[in-house]
């Protein structure tokens, strides 16, 4: 989909759930990573992330895209625009907007890259970040300690 289809998509919905024209501009920004669509208060533009769409069809997308034109129309006519606002909730519940969007990214835990192993009493410490050992004792024995790499997981 490019901008110019966006920018017709988004007019369309504006006219069909709200009954108002939008008269600004949208348009897909790649920069965006933990949100679907962004209102930019001072040009009355709207963002949107275009791996919403690549990742999750129209359907989301046009859920976003009322979520946003909900900041838009309410900005507009001077009421609450705000997701805490009463008027964004009522409005965004009867046009059938999405109050939260899917997550892009699977969320990934950092896998522990280091330990540290007491000579005395074999205790092991598991770290993410590497650690000078001259500068630490076990916290069982007070014995040496001895930093080994783990090797990492190929899936």
């Amino acid at each position: 989909m490019t901008d110019t289809e966006l920018q017709k998509r988004v007019e369309e919905i504006s006219s069909a759930f709200f009954n108002r024209p939008f008269l600004h501009k949208a348009y897909f920004n790649v920069r965006l990573r933990t949100t679907g669509g962004r209102y930019v208060l001072r040009t009355h533009n709207i963002e949107l992330n275009p791996k919403h769409y690549e990742m999750f069809g129209m359907e989301e997308l046009d859920g976003i895209i009322k979520h946003e034109l909900c900041h838009y129309h309410l900005h507009i006519t001077g009421r609450g625009y705000k997701h805490r606002d009463a008027d964004f909730k009522v409005l965004l519940g009867k046009v059938g907007g999405s109050r939260y969007c899917q997550s892009v990214k699977p969320v990934v835990k950092k896998q522990n890259q280091y330990a540290l192993v007491c000579h005395s009493c074999d205790m092991r410490y598991l770290r993410k970040r590497r650690m000078d050992t001259k500068k630490y004792v076990c916290g069982r024995c007070r014995g040496k300690l001895v930093l080994y790499q783990l090797e990492e997981e190929n899936e």
